[in-house]
């Protein structure tokens, strides 16, 4: 793994995805796509108050460099993923990822591929909170933590 063409992190704080993007910005580089995932407020027909995050931590940073070290080795291209945990508010990123490459079709499809993969693999869990209760979202595998 070219751990020095990614970086990943989970964290508990604020994402910056101004910051997380110029983390992949070099001189050769003549795109740049940022994906930033945000809570908005509504599902359907249910008013979202806030999203709750979890996670099983090592796992998921284990998962989420392999879905970087993929981006890397399919393509020419630096990559930045950083997802939040706990409560995120309305409005607020849960989730950015930063692709700078030579070419935009590479950065496109790189950023892409990531967000379906993050999806698919990564054991982090979202708990919506909207007016009226709460309800754990289920992965596309059908995963969701004990209540």
């Amino acid at each position: 793994m070219d751990t020095n063409k990614y970086f990943v992190t989970i964290t508990e704080s604020s994402l910056d995805p101004a910051k997380i993007s110029l983390s992949v910005r070099e001189d050769n580089h003549g795109a740049l796509v940022t994906f930033i995932g945000v809570t908005r407020d509504h599902t359907g027909d249910r008013n979202v108050l806030f999203l709750e995050y979890e996670a099983y931590q090592s796992m998921a940073q284990t998962k989420l460099e392999e879905i970087a070290n993929e981006m890397c080795q399919n393509w020419d291209v630096k990559v930045s993923i950083a997802h939040r945990l706990g409560r995120v508010n309305i409005g607020e990123a849960s989730l950015v990822v930063a692709v700078g490459s030579s070419h935009r079709k590479e950065a496109f499809d790189a950023t892409e591929y990531s967000v379906d993969r993050i999806k698919q693999i990564v054991p982090i869990w979202k708990k919506e909170h909207f007016e009226g209760g709460e309800v754990w979202i289920e992965d596309s595998a059908g995963f969701r933590p004990m209540d």
